[in-house]
């Protein structure tokens, strides 16, 4: 007979599942590891991306070509008295090239000497270009796109599998302990299943509220801040998708592992909700400038939280088709919910081998 009511019932089962992971020192040891990870190579990024930036080339100038020179970035201009003085400076190697005028006469006002090779970038840089025009704003770097895309997979797909995995692991542990036989007698299955679910997704959230904000820190302490606002709109979507998309996948982990009763069964029914996990990670990695792929994406429940938030970030999608995407995947949670209660309720007190999938659904 139960004896507290379903809210209190899912917060204590919610407390119960946040406290014994933040005991854990593995989860705890872990999360800081990829805090570490994610502030590391932000900051080693834009370290190195701000050093190549000021970093300045020695060119040696003699006579007008020293305030043309001036005016090249990234070129640290190095005085010489005359054209002989300035080879020398590029035979003993103290400067990279020199720049020396030529006679009046000639059509090309200067002269770039080397060593054993051209500067090209510098030989670039004092080319006449002709004026541009382009009919279409330039698109984002590729390196960058697949960097945002990658965040984006990966991020999802290690919370899903980490904390999916920890939620399938503690319902089978219940089951081969007989402990949940004790926990049903003062509380339901289904308060059960949703605290487990709350506590887990509470965790999940929280991991990645603050990876995005070790994320924004690091873009700011390398003066990428212009990114950051680029980013924003996509990371608030991203967090958005990513609390209902959890809770599906929580549900669907937690009604598979309700199958089985011991922990080497738990591998082969969790492996179709790991597969749903990864084939977004995949797609969002190698084909985030395929608009098409994309925007399947962002209409299948299970690659929403990826596809959408991608799209954004590209201005591929229309201002109403985040909050239809969102409200495909809020009903399709809701109804993956409902059949993974039926089936962890149906299965839950089954022990001994695997409860076939009809059965649990029939009930």
């Amino acid at each position: 007979m139960n004896t507290t009511s379903f809210r209190e019932s899912v917060f204590l089962v919610a407390g119960r599942e946040i406290t014994q992971r933040l005991r854990s020192k593995s989860f705890v040891i872990s999360t800081l590891i990829l805090f570490a990870i994610v502030l590391g190579s932000i900051l080693i990024s834009g370290f190195i991306s701000r050093a190549n930036a000021d970093s300045t080339a020695p060119i040696a100038g003699v006579g007008a070509a020293i305030a043309e020179l001036e005016t090249l970035p990234g070129v640290e201009v190095v005085e010489a008295a005359t054209i002989a003085e300035a080879e020398q400076l590029v035979r003993d190697e103290e400067v990279d090239a020199a720049v020396v005028p030529l006679d009046g006469d000639s059509a090309v006002p200067f002269e770039v000497i080397g060593f054993d090779e051209a500067p090209g970038g510098l030989v670039t840089a004092l080319s006449i270009a002709p004026e541009v025009r382009l009919l279409e704003e330039p698109g984002l770097p590729f390196g960058l796109l697949y960097l945002v895309a990658f965040g984006f997979g990966i991020v999802f797909f290690l919370s899903a599998v980490t904390f999916g995995g920890t939620i399938a692991q503690s319902v089978v542990e219940e089951k081969q302990t007989r402990i949940v036989e004790i926990l049903l007698s003062s509380i339901s299955a289904r308060a059960l299943l949703a605290g487990k679910v709350v506590g887990n997704s509470i965790l999940a959230f929280g991991q990645i509220i603050a990876i995005a904000a070790l994320a924004a820190l690091g873009l700011v302490l390398t003066g990428q801040d212009v990114l950051v606002t680029d980013l924003g709109p996509a990371v608030g979507w991203f967090l958005g998708f990513f609390a209902i998309g959890f809770v599906l996948l929580a549900a669907m982990y937690a009604a598979s592992a309700s199958l089985v009763s011991r922990m080497e069964d738990v591998g082969s029914v969790l492996t179709p909700v790991t597969y749903l996990v990864m084939i977004p990670y995949f797609l969002v990695i190698f084909l985030f400038d395929n608009a098409l792929v994309l925007t399947i994406m962002s209409y299948v429940p299970f690659s929403a939280p990826v596809g959408m938030p991608m799209r954004i970030f590209l201005d591929q999608a229309a201002w109403w088709e985040p909050i239809l995407s969102l409200v495909v995947l809020a009903v399709s949670t809701v109804v993956i919910v409902a059949l993974g209660a039926r089936i962890y309720r149906n299965s839950l007190l089954r022990t001994g081998s695997r409860v076939k999938l009809g059965e649990a659904l029939k009930g």
